[in-house]
């Protein structure tokens, strides 16, 4: 079996580590954090991600973790009526094929990383070079130690060293959008309805919340229009935000977002940049993995799924040598340049349209409709099947 390694101990990261041992393959992890942690609030598991998941026999983890929401709720910036209601839960389960989560980053990523033995990671490794010498690849990390590997996969996210030197020099694109990130507890804000999804869409900016950590707590994200780097980091999605900012964009709302916006005590704040998409993410026996491939704006909630279903999709196409490389591209690439792509205009941005006013019962209907359309394909979406379509067929050759 070749030598895989693996840049970058994040989700996508750990989950490609995780399914190439449980495949047989010879893995080393490089990470050039001094620990294994990963920081953030919660994130969205659809039901694509989560189906790789309970492969991975992480079920009973999630349930625990996780919150498998009932319903989907788009209401009143002003008032808080409910305006429209989409049932989740086992009906979603039951049209996909899988559950649909919300959880906390952290606890994902403990998750994935049990999965992964401790020797096999190598934390303080931050990758300076590396040179693929046609029989291996030789990697030179920032502490003069190096590695070999008869195979690299960069999943060292969106500042990637192994993108730029694959890839070469691609300029981050501006999204007009920053967000506010943070959490609260639930029990600060009791009105609100356990195990839902909320969105407040209102002038010039919209309000969402997801339960996570069992329904403990709640994560909040504000989404509003800002000038290019306007009090934030390029391309940062943990620089500091002030509770200030929440204050003065949502405390005037309806007495329910009056209470969360009482419960905020930290926030950070994200720039909303993606980048366009590769024409090629492989060179020779070097790959890329989740956002050093595809990094993509998160209106569809699609992040960690998409890498979750490159780990899959790499494990399986390594079994044919490092000649599969392609074929992995081959069966990722156009995909998540479609995902990447419709996250540009999807989600909670098809009710900015109506910002200028309020929402009627009949917007948010037609705006739910649109939420649910933008991603039911990727949900119905098993990169298991995809993987079924015969090594010969694929479009790019392999050599």
């Amino acid at each position: 079996m070749p030598r895989i390694a693996i840049v970058g101990a994040g989700i996508g990261g750990l989950a490609a580590a995780a399914e190439l041992l449980r495949a047989g393959f010879q893995v080393e992890v490089y990470e050039q954090a001094p620990e294994l942690r990963e920081v953030g609030v919660g994130l969205h598991v659809g039901p694509n991600g989560s189906r790789i998941l309970h492969r991975m026999g992480l079920a009973d983890q999630l349930g625990q973790e996780g919150v498998r929401p009932d319903s989907l709720e788009i209401r009143d910036f002003s008032d808080g009526g409910t305006l429209v209601r989409q049932p989740m839960g086992a009906r979603w389960e039951e049209e996909f094929g899988a559950p649909y989560y919300t959880i906390r980053r952290a606890d994902l990523h403990r998750m994935l990383a049990g999965r992964v033995p401790r020797r096999h990671l190598h934390l303080n490794r931050r990758l300076v070079r590396f040179e693929d010498r046609g029989s291996a690849v030789l990697l030179e990390f920032a502490d003069g130690t190096t590695a070999e590997a008869d195979v690299l996969v960069g999943a060292d996210g969106v500042h990637s060293v192994v993108r730029r030197a694959v890839a070469g020099h691609d300029a981050p694109v501006f999204s007009g959008n920053h967000a506010l990130r943070g959490t609260v507890p639930a029990a600060a804000v009791p009105s609100l309805p356990p195990r839902t999804l909320l969105v407040w869409p209102g002038p010039a900016s919209r309000l969402l919340l997801s339960p996570d950590r069992g329904g403990r707590e709640w994560t909040f994200v504000g989404v509003f229009e800002s000038p290019e780097g306007g009090g934030g980091d390029s391309e940062s999605w943990s620089s500091p935000g002030d509770p200030e900012d929440v204050q003065e964009l949502f405390g005037c709302w309806n007495p329910q977002v009056k209470e969360v916006v009482a419960a905020v005590t930290k926030v950070n704040r994200w720039a909303l940049y993606d980048r366009e998409p590769l024409s090629g993410w492989t060179r020779g026996r070097v790959t890329l993995l989740g956002d050093a491939a595809h990094p993509m704006l998160p209106h569809h909630g699609q992040g960690a799924s998409q890498a979750l279903e490159d780990a899959v999709a790499l494990a399986q196409a390594l079994r044919h040598g490092p000649r599969g490389l392609l074929r992995y591209e081959a069966v990722r690439r156009a995909h998540t340049t479609t995902v990447q792509l419709g996250a540009r205009g999807g989600g909670s941005l098809r009710m900015s349209q109506a910002s200028s006013r309020r929402l009627t019962p009949s917007d948010g209907g037609r705006a739910m409709s649109g939420l649910v359309s933008d991603v039911a394909w990727i949900y119905h979406y098993d990169v298991a099947s995809a993987l079924e379509t015969p090594l010969e067929d694929s479009p790019i050759e392999i050599v």
